[in-house]
Order: C-alpha cells, then structure tokens, then sequence
C-alpha cells in the first residue's frame, strides 16, 4: 500500500492534474467513475507498472523475513550409566552453577569397588614390605653362605697343602669329601643369590606393577563413584526436572530434564530468508529487527554469517531413491546476526519470534571512480528504497502488539 501510494504520486497524480488543468477536464463531469480508466490510463498503467518493480526491487535488494528467532541449545540431563535415583538436590526448575549435584544414584556397588581397589593397595603395600625384609634376610643368608664356603676352602688348601709336602699323610678321601663340601657350599651361596635376586625382582618389579594396577583400579572404581553423582555442566537452569527418589534412570531413556546455559540465546539471532535472495544476502550487511518479547523497539543487528547450503537438500542414504517432486517447500537461507552495539539483544526472551529486515549497501561501488553515473544513480535508488522497507518495520513494530492483543482475538 506505501509503495502504491508513492508511486501514486508521480504517476495518476500528475497525471490527473494534466488533465484538469492543462486539459481542462473536470472531475464528476468529463472525469467520472466510469471514465477513470480511460483518462487516467496511462497514470494508472505507469503507477501498477512502477508499483510492481518498487516492490520486487525493495524485496530483492533489501530482503525482509518474519522467520527468525533467537534459538538456543539446551542441555539434556543424563547419567553416563544407569541406577536408581537416591538423593535429589533441585525441584522441578532451579538456577543451577557449574559442579552443582542435581541429583545422586545409588553408588552401593561402585562403592563396595572402590574399597576392594582401596585394601588391594594395602595388600600390596604390606607385600612389599614384607619383600624388603625378604631381600634383607637373602643378603644375611648369602653372608652365612660364603662364610661356610670360605671354611670349607681354608681346610681343604691347608690338607692339600700337608698331602703335597708328606703324600700319605693325610687321606685322599679327606681331600675328596672336603671338594665335596666346598662344592655343597658354593651351591648353597648360589641358592642364597638367587632367594635375593627373586625377593629384588619382587620388590623393584612384580609388586611395583601390582600396586600400579590396584591404582588404576582404584581409579577406575573413583570415577564410577563419581558418576552415580550427576553435576550441572554450565551455569544456568534447570527446567521440566521431575525425577525423585526411587526413580530408574538411563542413557537410553528420556533425560531427566533439561539444563538451559545461562548464555543461551543471547548472543545472536538466526533468520531464514528465501532462497532468491541468496546473492544478496552478504555478511557485513546491516540489518534490523522487532521481537515480539520487546514491542516497540527497532534492534539493530550486522550479518556475520550466511550458510552456504540449503537444509531443504539435505538427505540421509537409505533403501529408497531421492524423489525430487518431494522438494515442493523451498528451502531458506540461514543467516546469523549479532547485535550491532553491545547488549543489543538485552530484554529479548531466548527463542522469540522476529521481524527481521536486511538493507544492501552499494556505497564502495558507488564511490568507486570507474562507476559510471547512470549506474551510480541506479545504485542510489536501490539503497534510497531501504527507507521504504525501513519505515515498514517501524510500522509493523508499532501495530504487532495491537494485531496480536487486540486483532487476533486474544
């Protein structure tokens, strides 16, 4: 209606004061209800002409969609294993910190693990103790030995000695059992160094690995324990949170409830423009927007991002062959945009609805010396026109709480 009657004015109105004045034609005589089209047909003809490629060139040039909101993630709260509910620390929606327990599963089991790992290591410990002392008694054992060795070589040198000064004096079966008995002896030292190399190994090796397993498995059962207590993630708040005591929870069933960040949705806003627009849409364009959660406040926002593909396209491999027909919805743009002055999106309740407007801007082609002037001045009109879309928002932002309190029947 606002471009019509622009149009209007340097269309029929010029034409009927041609035909009034300068023609002399007056209206209800020569001028009547049934003569307009034929008076004023080339104003009416040139004014639906204009109108039309206004409005294509306003919605082309500077895109405007009423799909946008603020969409934010949320957390869904689930325990890394599965029990039943023991203790419950928050109701049914609460402002949550991060390391908060919301709620506790029974942990009988995972502590009865931790205390087996818990004596395993005191076991290990007490091995390895008495190892030590194993190692220390084997040394006393090899003394014992070689002293015992080393008497048995003393008596059988000095009897070797008296055999080889007066054969005959001592018997050759006294030299025969006292090789016997060093060799015994020596065998007995052998065995001793080999008690203590054992009890070493054990001390220095065996029980060292043992105790890094007890460990590990003390570990182990310590992070089982831990996730029988079930923690909020990030600062924020709980929602829809019904679990109670005695309840059976699990992965694989429905969250216990739903955590929702304290950054969520404030940060920017997501709108989908329609596809015909995707060679205009580009990050750095300035942008506005109405939110239904703030009436009457026109936010002004930049496009930092534009996806580059389409989800309507997507597809997931399956038995059937794509149908192109099933396509019959176009698919829209995905464009992200922040505020454009700090705290821009203050007051804005996380996923609300928005009117968004997008403004092309030809200012550095304009500038541009090797720009040529009628294309200059086509380029002004183009970024001129955004007055017109602009002047929309406002009075759709003026009329939304009246069209939705009052006109829709609320």
């Amino acid at each position: 209606m606002l471009e019509l009657m622009i149009c209007s004015l340097v269309t029929i109105l010029p034409d009927y004061l041609y035909r009034r004045y300068r023609q002399g034609k007056r209206f209800g005589k020569e001028i009547t209800f049934f003569s307009v089209w034929y008076e004023l047909r080339w104003g009416i003809t040139g004014c639906l002409m204009l109108t039309i490629s206004l409005i294509t060139m306003i919605f082309y040039f500077h895109p405007s969609t009423t799909s946008a909101a603020i969409y934010f993630r949320t957390v869904p709260i689930l325990p890394e294993g599965s029990g039943r509910v023991a203790e419950v620390n928050v109701g049914f929606t609460a402002p949550v910190k991060k390391g908060d327990v919301l709620f506790r599963l029974d942990s009988s089991r995972q502590e009865a693990a931790l205390e087996t790992a818990r004596r395993k290591i005191a076991e290990v410990d007490a091995s390895l103790i008495s190892a030590q002392a194993d190692v220390v008694k084997a040394d006393a054992q090899i003394g014992e030995a070689k002293a015992s060795l080393q008497q048995a070589k003393d008596e059988l040198d000095v009897k070797s000695e008296l055999q080889r000064r007066n054969p005959g004096i001592v018997p050759q079966r006294d030299i025969e059992k006292l090789q016997v008995l060093v060799d015994q002896r020596q065998s007995g030292v052998d065995a001793a160094s080999a008690v203590k190399q054992s009890a070493t190994l054990r001390v220095t090796t065996l029980l060292p690995a043992e105790k890094a397993s007890a460990e590990a498995a003390q570990a182990q059962a310590q992070v089982d324990l831990d996730k029988t207590f079930i923690r909020a993630g990030v600062d924020g708040r709980v929602e829809q949170f019904l679990v109670r005591p005695g309840d059976l929870v699990a992965q694989i069933m429905r969250p216990a409830g739903i955590l929702i960040p304290d950054e969520a949705g404030r940060n920017s806003l997501q709108a989908g423009f329609g596809q015909i627009e995707a060679q205009v849409m580009k990050p750095g364009m300035v942008a506005e927007a109405t939110c239904m959660s703030k009436p009457w406040v026109i936010i002004p926002l930049v496009v930092t991002s534009v996806q580059d593909f389409i989800a309507a396209g997507q597809f997931r491999a399956t038995e059937l062959l794509i149908d192109p027909q099933s396509l019959q919805k176009p698919g829209s743009i995905l464009v992200f945009l922040e505020p454009l002055y700090k705290g821009g999106l203050d007051g804005v309740t996380p996923g609300s609805s928005c009117i968004v407007n997008a403004y092309t801007s030809n200012h550095d082609v304009i500038a541009d010396p090797k720009t040529g002037a009628l294309k200059g001045f086509a380029l002004h009109v183009v970024d001129a026109t955004a007055l017109v879309h602009a002047l929309l928002l406002r009075i759709q932002a003026l009329l939304l709480p009246i069209q939705t309190l009052v006109l829709s029947g609320h």
